[in-house]
Order: C-alpha cells, then structure tokens, then sequence
C-alpha cells in the first residue's frame, strides 16, 4: 500500500495568528494626553496659588523694606559709635590721632569686633 504524500506545492498556511485590529490609541499618545491634561492642571493650580499670595507678598515686602531701613539706621549709628570710641581710645593711647585714610571721611570698617567672652 502506497504511503500518502503531501500534494506538491504543500499545504496551505495555517492561520494561527489573529489579525485584529487595536482599538483606540496606542498607549504612547494616552500617556501624552494625560502629561498634557496635568500639566495645565498645574499651571492653573500655581497661578492660583500665586494671585491668592499677591496681596500679603507685597504687604510682607512693605513691612520689611520699613524694618529694614530702622535696622540700617541702628547699624550705622552703632558703627559712628564704635569708631569714634576707638579714635578717642587710639588718641589716649598714642596721644595722637592717626590717619589711615588720606581723607576726613568717614569710612566703614572692614572687620568686626567679636567678645573675648561667649556667653550663651
């Protein structure tokens, strides 16, 4: 008895595979919806933010440039007494007055005076 062959040319292909077509996008586009969609998201939310903060910024930014010109004041007034403390000093020590600047004005020290003595 004959053995059975296969016809020339072979078998027709067998479809093992579904050939579906996906629905909807691909995941690449819903990822860059959903970044844009949050991204206005937060532009939004800091802009609020900010408009809500507005009005006590510039009051906080009012009260500090006040503050700050008093706290100037005192430091210079503090550094006019210091310096002129230290030329009396200077004076009582040398007997004379020294000039380190070849000029009468007043010059703000580049160092500070620091106690000998830290108390906490």
């Amino acid at each position: 008895m004959p053995q059975d062959m296969p016809p020339t040319g072979g078998y027709a292909q067998v479809q093992y595979k579904r050939n579906i077509p996906a629905r909807g996008f691909k995941p690449f586009y819903y990822m860059v919806g959903m970044h844009m969609i949050m991204a206005y998201g937060f532009y939004k939310y800091f802009h609020g933010v900010r408009e809500q903060r507005g009005p006590n910024y510039h009051k906080t930014l009012t009260n500090v440039s006040l503050c700050l010109v008093n706290l100037l004041a005192e430091e210079d007034r503090d550094q006019v007494r210091r310096y002129y403390a230290d030329k009396a000093r200077e004076k009582e020590l040398l007997g004379t007055e020294h000039k380190v600047y070849h000029s009468d004005r007043f010059v703000r020290p580049t160092f500070a005076y620091t106690p000998s003595k830290v108390t906490q």
